[in-house]
């Protein structure tokens, strides 16, 4: 799908996608038909095998993206420290795919603390020169606009490293109704919406709400950011997530409806007739 921007979900597949995807051989190959990008966080818990990823590569066109977790060994366990030789390995593991990579995700804990920001400096600063990565962090010392926030955003500005902005907002103001909400409102960070501008691509992970239509208010200014963004050349990626990532494919498609609102010249999301009942609980 040619879109001036990256797209994606969480996953790839989900058994509820099968009826909305297009036909194909495998499930990364149909999704890769309909969305540009996929948040890649099965190599957080798991490192898959050279092989597979040649595969990978192989179900793919060439202005898809993966956009991979490092692995939580490497960012929670270790907090980025002694972690050099299981990056390298990690790093060649992926290789088959470095013509498909977007931003490596380095995904930090709420463990990850202030004193601890060197260890981010110096293993991006160990990253090859030709690898790109974005910075996601849930310390709330990193949203408290004092001087640890100012650290943080003058270090990823001095190297041009996007910092993740997560939006949960949409999430948290749903009523813990059911066992899946209750769950995704224990394991998501409730932060605020911090931005902040550098050269490199934005990457925004939008949290939906269980009920598809009580989205567009809170997509609503990511609407209008994007499509500026958009406008002003910028290629940000942006992702879709849900409670239950089953529904991720749908508020995909509602955000694209509602930036094709924005700008008509970029195509929404065409998947099948049927569509899959959501809010219901």
């Amino acid at each position: 799908m040619a879109l001036p921007y990256f797209l994606g979900c969480p996953q790839w597949q989900d058994s509820g996608w099968n009826t909305l995807l297009p036909p194909g051989q495998a499930p990364l190959a149909r999704y890769s038909q309909v969305l540009n990008c996929v948040e890649g966080n099965t190599t957080f818990y798991a490192t898959p095998s050279q092989e597979q990823c040649r595969q990978w590569r192989s179900q793919v066109p060439g202005d898809f993206r993966f956009v991979f977790k490092f692995p939580r060994r490497i960012t929670h366990d270790q907090l980025l420290s002694g972690v050099t030789a299981d990056t390298n390995a990690f790093l060649d593991i992926l290789s088959p795919l470095n013509d498909v990579l977007g931003p490596m995700f380095i995904q930090l804990p709420a463990a990850f603390k202030p004193e601890h920001l060197d260890r981010l400096w110096r293993f991006m600063d160990k990253l090859p020169e030709s690898l790109t990565c974005a910075v996601e962090v849930r310390n709330s010392a990193f949203f408290s606009k004092g001087e640890a926030e100012k650290t943080l955003n003058r270090g990823l500005r001095e190297r041009n490293k996007a910092r993740v902005c997560l939006d949960s907002r949409a999430l948290f103001s749903a009523q813990p109704g059911t066992e899946i909400i209750r769950d995704a409102q224990r394991k998501k960070p409730r932060v605020p919406v911090h931005l902040l501008p550098v050269d490199a691509p934005p990457m925004i992970r939008y949290i939906g709400h269980p009920r598809l239509e009580q989205n567009p208010p809170y997509l609503a200014p990511w609407v209008e950011r994007v499509g500026q963004w958009i406008e002003q050349g910028q290629q940000p990626y942006v992702f879709m997530h849900m409670p239950d990532n089953g529904d991720a494919l749908a508020l995909a498609q509602l955000w694209s409806k509602l930036l094709q609102e924005r700008l008509p010249q970029v195509a929404a999301l065409d998947l099948a007739a049927q569509r899959p009942q959501l809010g219901l609980f």
